[in-house]
């Protein structure tokens, strides 16, 4: 075997780290899951580079050389994609224009596997790890370098556009960089090891270094570009109905959203920048611009307001409110900017200043107003943190509260458990009574197991019927115990369906974890990574008391969680 196949070996083991990494550590979207698709075209070539040398059979050999070139091909569909994710024209993609997008690669796929009188490829020395190409080999490079110029087209386009936020053309430029180093290194190898092989020394590897070093300007751009989802706090829903202007931004002053009350009087899209003192520059401002300007952009969780008149159609009258989004480290990442249309209130108030009693009035009117702002704020970190169908905390609140607690906890020994339950033949449930019924039976069984565990315990939905129990101060003993109410509390609690006589009996499976010997726990330098390993190994336990015959609880290793 040649030493340089140890070189491709090293490329795919760095690609997969990265696909590993990229994968548990941001919240999946399309974008991503292009992404993944990308990466993994990528991971293929260097996998069959290895995978050619270390076998003899050259029926083997041809099918991944065969493979490896089929991935190629795919890899400029995917690169396009890419790009158009990466620049927000995903509203281009239809049809149409999705298939003329994918028949190129596709075609070079096909001519790829069939490989008509050895056009694509054939054997030198009675195997492929030496082989010539022919003329469809060329037909592919030519599909690659058609990806390559339709690329640079959709991202310079990006860069060209007037309505590209400043977010976007910094996406733009690093992919860019990387679509470059790409074809530059697949170039080279084209020319040393294709055009000029008869005179040079076969050199491997140059395509697969390309796609590693163009993968790491993809993942920076997924990791350094990736937007706050604050959609999700604003839920359209509330906003939508509210009767004042509500504008959501995140820490670079990019519009995630704008409900439909700020759109009658203002023209704002999502994904623009939005400049604050631009604004105040346009209108006329009543008290100082200056203060308001220094508390809006100050990093700290202080409410700031002021009041602006707007003379350039009618004359309207607006108060604006800045209040900072700040996450459960009380660190800033975005604002909410609400807009109040006062006009009316402001020509009362003119007219009948002598009216002391309506004067307090529109007071009291405002005041109110403030205090709605102030509960529908509340309201959207309630939709952020709690799960709707069980009113239980959700997946989101028990992460951020336990990457705090937990290394307060290991630092001065607080003991702690985890509970990790599990409906039985939920989908039985379902498929015999309904979704209806499943929704209930997952409420009840959330209000049953409130009931069970203490005030000071954390009861979060983990996703489907799964449910977690954070119980602080806690050692395996009475962990132990409260596993045990909770899994008695769920078996007795009979749900009673309309339609049956009977009524219907849940059980759950339980696993347990118990963090109380501090001498096999240090403080974690990754929290993130050490979570992970508390909830595999309570997710390990659960799975063994399925295992066990269900209805039952089993307690995890501490051991394994280190």
């Amino acid at each position: 075997m040649s030493p340089l196949v140890w070189y491709d070996l090293f490329l795919f083991l760095l690609l997969s780290g990265l696909y590993v990494y990229v994968f548990a550590t941001v919240r999946i979207t399309n974008l991503h899951k292009v992404y993944f698709l990308f990466h993994f075209l990528m991971m293929l070539w260097p996998l069959c580079q290895i995978a050619i040398d270390l076998t003899s059979d050259p029926l083997l050999q041809l099918f991944y050389v065969i493979l490896s070139f089929v991935a190629l091909s795919m890899l400029g569909c995917g690169w396009l994609l890419l790009t158009v994710f990466l620049t927000g024209n995903t509203n281009k993609l239809r049809g149409k224009t999705l298939f003329l997008l994918l028949a190129p690669a596709v075609i070079a796929a096909i001519g790829v596997v069939i490989n008509p009188h050895n056009m694509f490829v054939m054997p030198l020395e009675g195997g492929y790890i030496h082989r010539e190409y022919g003329a469809w080999f060329w037909v592919v490079i030519t599909i690659l370098v058609s990806y390559f110029f339709a690329s640079l087209f959709v991202l310079f386009g990006a860069l060209r556009a007037p309505k590209s936020s400043p977010m976007i053309r910094k996406q733009v430029k690093v992919t860019l960089w990387g679509i470059f180093v790409l074809a530059i290194f697949a170039g080279i190898d084209a020319l040393l090891n294709v055009v000029l092989r008869e005179w040079l020394p076969i050199i491997p590897g140059f395509t697969s270094m390309g796609i590693f070093l163009s993968d790491l300007f993809f993942v920076y751009v997924i990791k350094k570009y990736n937007v706050f989802e604050l959609v999700s706090i604003a839920h359209e829903d509330v906003i939508n109905t509210l009767p004042y202007g509500i504008l959501v931004l995140d820490d670079n002053e990019t519009i995630i959203e704008a409900n439909k009350a700020l759109r009658h009087y203002m023209e704002l899209n999502v994904g623009d920048y939005f400049d604050m003192e631009s604004l105040l520059g346009s209108v006329r401002v009543e008290g100082s611009s200056k203060r308001f300007l220094e508390r809006y952009k100050r990093k700290e969780n202080t409410l700031s307001q002021i009041e602006i008149i707007d003379e350039r159609d009618l004359v309207r009258h607006f108060i604006i409110q800045a209040s900072p989004i700040v996450d459960s480290y009380r660190m800033q990442i975005g604002h909410i900017i609400t807009f109040q249309d006062v006009t009316k209130e402001r020509f009362f108030v003119k007219e009948m200043n002598r009216q002391n009693e309506v004067l307090q009035e529109r007071n009291h009117a405002l005041d109110r107003i403030s205090n709605e702002l102030f509960t529908a704020n509340q309201k959207l970190e309630e939709l952020v943190l709690t799960d709707s169908l069980t009113n239980c905390y959700n997946r989101r609140y028990l992460t951020q509260q336990l990457m705090h607690e937990v290394i307060t906890n290991i630092q001065y020994k607080i003991p702690f458990s985890l509970i990790l339950f599990d409906i039985d033949f939920f989908k039985a449930i379902n498929d015999r009574y309904g979704h209806v019924i499943g929704d209930e039976v997952l409420y009840r069984t959330a209000q049953a197991v409130k009931q069970a565990i203490r005030g000071t315990d954390i009861l979060t939905r983990y996703g489907g019927e799964e449910f977690m129990i954070y119980l602080p101060h806690t050692e395996r003993q009475l962990a132990e115990k409260l596993a045990e109410q909770v899994r008695v509390a769920v078996q007795s609690n009979d749900i009673l369906v309309d339609h049956e006589i009977k009524q219907v009996s849940i059980t759950v499976s339980v696993g347990c974890l118990s963090i109380e010997d501090f001498n096999l726990q240090h403080v974690p330098d990754n929290p993130e990574g050490y979570l992970i390993q508390l909830f595999a190994a309570v997710d390990k336990a659960l799975y063994q008391a399925k295992q066990n015959g269900r209805n039952r609880i089993e307690f995890a290793d501490a051991q394994s969680v280190s």
